[in-house]
């Protein structure tokens, strides 16, 4: 089984790597709208290691199919929730590598993707949400599994969140793209605290059907839930009960979901 990595502006190739279990691609100029850095596996589904910008940390990616696409972000969608320098400048790298047997069968937090985009990719795990805040990268449902934990403040990096736009029906969903059995979750909540309220109770709803409630602390540091372990493809925060305080801007930072590959 072997990868390539590419740089692509619509159908055309820009820069191409050498194929091999680990690949990097290199690029002496800057990046334009629509350039794509496309991974390609010659076998899917595949679990691979991607970092696509030097400032970006590594994820661990489940591909469902042989290619996979991310593509370059401008403007706020590059500004707001990446830290400064990201993706600028003439001298890129970019790398990729096969995960190893060991890598994939561990455990560990299966819900972290550094390089989720906000539209589906292929590339799991992947977030939604039915609300974001104004619809700013800064508040979209993918910083809540971007692996920062900075919660004191809100707005752009390093203190991006998932903002749910003043909505009491918000409910955030995590696809893991096949099963994983897990077996606790922690939550980082926002807190920015007096401009930020927080929420008492969640409830995260399993694919199975099964629901776990979670009571809430006001506290910037993570809260930690064992729960009895489910062989699931995803979950659901449903139900996000608000403190009855003057606050108005409940917001998650991090949500981490603990298991193994079933």
């Amino acid at each position: 089984m072997s990868l390539t990595i590419c740089l692509m502006h619509g159908p055309q190739v820009l820069q191409e790597s050498k194929p091999g279990t680990e690949a990097y691609l290199s690029y002496p100029h800057q990046y334009a709208a629509g350039d794509q850095l496309v991974v390609t596996v010659s076998k899917a589904p595949a679990y691979v290691w991607v970092q696509m910008d030097a400032a970006l940390k590594p994820a661990l990616l489940y591909l469902a199919a042989k290619q996979w696409a991310f593509t370059i972000p401008f403007n706020t969608e590059r500004e707001w929730p990446y830290p400064d320098g990201a993706f600028l400048g003439r001298n890129h790298y970019a790398w990729a590598r096969l995960a190893t047997a060991a890598e994939i069968s561990s455990e560990r937090n299966w819900a972290e993707n550094s390089h989720d985009q906000h539209a589906a990719s292929g590339a799991f795990p992947h977030v939604t949400a039915n609300a974001e805040t104004r619809n700013e990268p800064a508040f979209y449902a993918r910083n809540a599994i971007d692996g920062m934990v900075a919660n004191e403040k809100h707005g752009n990096y390093p203190f991006q969140s998932w903002g749910i736009d003043n909505r009491d029906d918000a409910e955030l969903a995590l696809d893991f793209g096949r099963s994983v059995t897990v077996d606790h979750l922690a939550l980082v909540l926002r807190a920015d605290y007096p401009h930020d309220s927080y929420w008492t109770q969640v409830t995260a709803a399993f694919s199975d059907g099964s629901q776990e409630t979670l009571s809430l602390e006001k506290t910037a540091a993570p809260q930690a839930f064992p729960i009895t372990p489910r062989t699931v493809t995803g979950l659901r925060l449903i139900h996000l009960i608000k403190d009855q305080d003057s606050s108005t801007f409940p917001a998650l930072t991090e949500l981490a979901v603990w298991g193994h590959n079933a």
